[in-house]
């Protein structure tokens, strides 16, 4: 049976348009800048982390359970700071997307783990509504991937029938379980390895090379 023509376009955010938003890397930056212990740092992170992500807990609140828990000569504030520094963009892939939206009319919505407070610095520092339509991160939306009803809810706000969908995730078992749904899946790896999948499903970009594209909108 012929897919149908792909008219929307969901997006993870981290290690896809940006960086991750407070990763392993970051956290052990993060121990080593602020002399914590780490491993207490990283046990406390993973305890709670995933309710902080579900829109949960506030960042106050989860930096009070894995930094704050016992005084500390920095603020907060300091804290808050570097890990809101920590974000970069990859401006590659966000000249491809922005481009395919311009050339065939797509919608297109983000599909991410974020917790709150990162996610709307993250949405402002990079103007990513320039480009995005939609943001059903699980922050707003209180479930994570890869429940599948985070897929559910993307594809009623998006008001898109699966198989006009494709994902770019870099996390396989993500895009497994967006393929369980009928959603047409890509694992992200570089940009040219995406503009390429995103090719052969009918989203043709001639002239996109990586390297070429526009500064960082930040």
């Amino acid at each position: 049976m012929e897919c149908r023509r792909i008219t929307t376009l969901f997006l993870d955010i981290g290690n896809v348009i940006l960086t991750n938003g407070w990763d392993r890397r970051m956290r052990r930056d993060a121990a080593k800048r602020f002399r914590l212990d780490h491993d207490e740092m990283d046990e406390r992170h993973h305890l709670t982390f995933d309710t902080y992500e579900e829109g949960k807990l506030s960042l106050n609140e989860y930096l009070d359970r894995v930094v704050f828990h016992d005084p500390r000569p920095f603020s907060r504030e300091a804290f808050k700071d570097f890990m809101f520094a920590q974000s970069k963009a990859f401006p590659d892939m966000i000249e491809l997307v922005r481009r395919l939206k311009a050339r065939y009319r797509l919608k297109v919505a983000v599909v991410s783990n974020e917790g709150r407070e990162l996610t709307e610095h993250r949405i402002a520092k990079f103007r990513l509504t320039d480009f995005i339509d939609f943001f059903i991160s699980s922050c707003f939306v209180h479930c994570r991937k890869p429940d599948a009803d985070i897929y559910r809810i993307a594809l009623d706000i998006a008001q898109a029938v699966p198989d006009s969908v494709a994902y770019v995730e870099d996390r396989a078992m993500f895009v497994d379980v967006a393929r369980s749904l009928g959603i047409r899946g890509i694992v992200h790896r570089t940009p040219e390895s995406t503009r390429d999948a995103l090719a052969a499903m009918g989203l043709v970009l001639e002239g996109f090379h990586a390297g070429e594209s526009r500064q960082d909108p930040a």
